[in-house]
């Protein structure tokens, strides 16, 4: 089964995350199949291909809650 979710990068204390496609069994900064997008917590800048995130949600890919929930607001504040 496939998941969008993020992959944990940066240092200790200060998280980086890249929005990515990966196989549910694999770990959190185990192998992935594509990087769509990224996430800043601390500067709030988020980057996501939107073409990239529908075609693998249409492939059957579930995105988490946490990746369901940057995806809404970078919809909402990009129309």
């Amino acid at each position: 089964m496939l998941k969008i979710r993020f992959f944990r990068k940066g240092l200790k204390g200060k998280p980086f995350y890249s929005l990515v496609v990966t196989n549910s069994k694999t770990s959190r900064t185990g192998k992935f199949i594509e990087r769509i997008g990224f996430f800043d917590p601390f500067s709030k800048i988020k980057k996501i291909n939107l073409k990239k995130y529908i075609y693998w949600k249409g492939v059957g890919a579930k995105p988490t809650n946490s990746v369901l929930k940057i995806i809404n607001e970078f919809i909402k504040y990009n129309k």
